[in-house]
């Protein structure tokens, strides 16, 4: 079970990232969970509680679709801070059996629904496993990352699980954390150098194109299909988008794409 005792959240007397997890740490003891995906953000606060050895329980979602990068970055991750304890957390054998019995590995691709199920199976249900017994969730969302996240707090009581939600590397820009990764030689993905700024599962993930937006890439064919409907005047369910058609074009659009070397 989360831990909801607190009504109220605490304050913070550093904005400090290393100083504000120390604070937390020690008023949650035990409690406080880093969930990381790997990406930029997530490896330099990996570093960053490496570094000053502070007590933050770290986990990672393994979907079971990740590219083999974002695996050989695990083994690296984990060889570089061997103070940490990295966990792996999987979905869920029976529930995943069931969904690709049933709708095939290609569902995603068929309807929006069948990939919220996907997600839910492969990502937030391992989630709210991994911060079972948590009082703090620690994440790497920054303001910059997007416009969706301009406002986002510091600290802030997360509406899923009801437990405070500490993102401690909110204010930096892109620039800081480009200088924080490379003056501590922090184990990224290679990925990020070929057009991938954000990392998912490998089907649900491409490299953006020039100008687009940084997270254009996921989910990409929702994207499209929206588009479609945009420009088409269909009235159509978000679930009933994808149409054959389209989803032709997309994968002789994605087969088409270079090859990673």
């Amino acid at each position: 079970m989360y831990l909801r005792e607190m009504s109220t959240l605490p304050h913070l007397v550093s904005t400090d990232a290393v100083t504000a997890l120390r604070q937390l740490c020690e008023q949650y003891p035990e409690q406080v969970v880093f969930t990381t995906s790997l990406g930029l953000e997530d490896q330099a606060l990996t570093d960053l509680i490496a570094q000053h050895d502070l007590p933050v329980r770290l986990v990672t979602l393994d979907t079971g679709r990740l590219f083999p990068e974002t695996y050989d970055l695990i083994d690296r991750t984990r060889s570089k801070y061997r103070n940490l304890d990295l966990t792996s957390y999987f979905p869920d054998t029976a529930s995943l059996e069931e969904f690709v019995n049933e709708q095939g590995m290609s569902a995603i691709f068929r309807s929006i629904d069948a990939r919220k199920e996907c997600c839910r199976i492969r990502k937030i249900d391992p989630l709210k496993r991994a911060l079972d017994g948590a009082a703090v969730w620690v994440t790497g969302l920054r303001a910059a990352q997007s416009d969706n996240r301009a406002s986002l707090p510091r600290l802030e009581r997360d509406g899923m699980t009801g437990l405070i939600k500490f993102n401690p590397l909110v204010d930096w820009t892109d620039a800081e954390l480009d200088t924080y990764v490379n003056s501590h030689s922090v184990p990224t993905n290679p990925l990020h150098r070929k057009g991938f700024p954000s990392i998912g599962c490998a089907p649900c993930t491409r490299a953006i194109m020039e100008g687009e937006h940084p997270r254009a890439g996921r989910w990409w064919w929702e994207q499209s299909s929206k588009e479609c409907k945009k420009v088409h005047g269909l009235e159509l369910p978000d679930s009933q988008l994808l149409v054959p058609s389209l989803q032709k074009s997309m994968w002789k659009h994605a087969m088409a794409a270079p090859p990673l070397d």
